[in-house]
């Protein structure tokens, strides 16, 4: 089958609206294909979690010609699909932390994930760690899975980009960022209090945080609420994600696990100083960033006073992080996944 026979469909839950890094690595395999000449369509959704799984599966049990219906975030189809398939996991977090997801949720993620394991013929996963995690937790032939890095657009992150003028009133002129989504694993609630630990508070240095409540979000979002130093802007463009980036002192990620990590890779691009942890994924992706060694609000807030103080290592990282992110390529993961679908195709 020619690249232009195929077809390639994706979560409508997951392209039509914006999701964090599932919603871009989506978009960016759907942009890239259609630049590619192949078309791209939608694996419809439900207006609930339930019936959405319905949706989707019974998408997968008609026949759709020339077609690969990629379920491109963890879930997906609950009995096989009937052509060509397959899934993404982007990683298990409670393999080696507790504080994801309650235990029935994970029951419930974990039971949707093994079904759409056994109900495609693919799987993909985004770093190597992300594959050994999910070879031993669902057991699975490491041979039935391709690990495929995402990519970065260095270029669009490092142009000069300004903030919009909503935000220029009211993010102030030195600030630490965090850019990601509101739960448990970004660890959100130590990095908070570590903007007041004195050793931090005495540079008058001002935490923003640019993300929407995600899940399990209340904890997080009562210490942002009343921190006196922490200033929380919501969800924000892609222009003001990446000028936010470029105007920071430091972009801060202290997450417990990822998957992958794009937002850490998204501000290297920018050639922000990065400090974040290695955990998971990490380990691949943050290549120049300072670690995160301690991820209590101590360890986080000595780490931060370390890199803002480090003038050598913060002039260097303009260089440094676009030089580094210029390893991951999405033309290089687009082309990954085209080999993917045209081998489930040829089944």
């Amino acid at each position: 089958m020619s690249d232009h026979a195929l077809r390639v469909h994706f979560p409508e839950r997951i392209v039509e609206r914006h999701v964090g890094g599932n919603t871009t690595y989506a978009r960016q395999l759907r942009d890239g294909l259609r630049r590619r000449g192949v078309e791209t369509g939608l694996i419809p959704s439900g207006k609930h979690p339930a019936t959405t799984a319905l949706a989707e599966t019974m998408y997968g049990l008609r026949r759709h010609p020339g077609a690969v219906l990629h379920y491109s975030a963890d879930t997906g189809p609950l009995l096989p699909t009937r052509g060509a398939s397959v899934v993404t996991v982007h990683g298990v977090a409670s393999r080696w932390i507790s504080v994801a997801r309650s235990p029935l949720q994970e029951k419930l993620w974990r039971a949707r994930v093994a079904r759409a394991i056994r109900s495609t013929q693919r799987v993909i996963t985004v770093s190597t760690s992300a594959a050994d995690d999910v070879a031993a937790v669902f057991d699975i032939d490491p041979a039935r899975i391709t690990t495929i890095p995402h990519g970065m657009d260095v270029d669009h992150f490092s142009a000069p980009t300004d903030l919009s003028p909503e935000l220029r009133a009211i993010v102030p002129a030195e600030y630490v960022l965090y850019l990601g989504n509101i739960e448990p694993r970004k660890n959100l609630v130590e990095l908070v209090r570590a903007f007041s630990r004195p050793e931090l508070a005495r540079t008058g240095i001002t935490l923003v945080i640019a993300g929407k409540p995600a899940w399990n979000f209340d904890e997080a979002m009562a210490a942002i609420a009343s921190a006196p130093n922490v200033l929380h802007l919501g969800f924000v463009s892609d222009s003001d994600r990446i000028a936010l980036m470029q105007a920071a002192q430091a972009f801060v990620f202290p997450s417990l696990y990822e998957g992958f990590g794009l937002p850490v890779l998204e501000a290297l691009a920018a050639g922000t100083p990065v400090v974040a942890s290695r955990r998971g994924s990490l380990r691949e992706v943050a290549g120049p960033a300072r670690e995160i060694v301690d991820l209590d609000e101590a360890g986080i807030a000595s780490a931060l006073v370390d890199a803002l103080g480090d003038a050598a290592w913060r002039a260097v990282a303009p260089v440094d992080g676009p030089a580094w992110a210029r390893r991951f390529a999405w033309d290089d993961s687009v082309e990954r996944h085209l080999s993917v679908y045209r081998a489930v195709s040829a089944r």
